[in-house]
């Protein structure tokens, strides 16, 4: 395990953590955002995280690129209700796996989390249409609840056309007065 990467992963992740968290607050769930990806420094997912790191990109990519899988993500999706895969369930009538709608708590902490990882991972490149961009890249391969990524999607293009002050005050408002989307 080399000492730049073990350095290089913490702050990554400690960084992303905190641009959620800033996020949250902003989008008014503070106290979600404090919990925000703590599993991340579990020896399960921090370990592989090390290993893999490169520092462009999650080391998960790359543990998926040589493995076929990433043991870091699994352990991650499991345990973090803020991303789509965490909601999928047996369907009651078709007995196959499908998305669930996720609770729009969660969805609003995805943005937060989608809208961190490009500030992070753009450095001062970042711009509000990155997050829309990333989504949009892979949006016919992901298996997500049509409502949720409609919201989701709706919520980053409202970042990239109106900018960041703008949407959050509109999340803060929509959450004050709407239990779901």
């Amino acid at each position: 395990m080399k000492p730049e990467n073990l350095y290089g992963h913490f702050s990554t992740i400690t960084r992303h953590r905190h641009a959620v968290i800033r996020n949250c607050i902003r989008a008014g769930i503070p106290i979600q955002g404090l919990g925000h990806d703590l599993s991340k420094y579990f020896p399960e997912e921090f370990l592989q995280g090390v290993r893999y790191y490169q520092g462009t990109r999650s080391p998960n990519e790359q543990e998926r690129h040589e493995k076929g899988f990433s043991v870091a993500w699994m352990h991650h999706k499991g345990r973090n209700k803020h991303h789509f895969e965490y909601w999928t369930d047996y369907d009651p009538a078709t007995h196959i796996m499908s998305p669930v709608k996720m609770p729009l708590r969660y969805v609003v902490e995805m943005f937060c989390d989608r809208l961190a990882a490009s500030q992070i991972y753009n450095g001062s490149n970042y711009d509000t249409s990155m997050p829309l961009a990333y989504f949009l890249k892979g949006k016919n391969t992901r298996q997500i609840h049509p409502e949720t990524s409609d919201f989701l999607e709706r919520l980053l293009r409202m970042v990239a056309v109106k900018g960041e002050d703008w949407t959050f005050a509109w999340i803060r408002w929509y959450l004050s007065c709407h239990d779901s989307y």
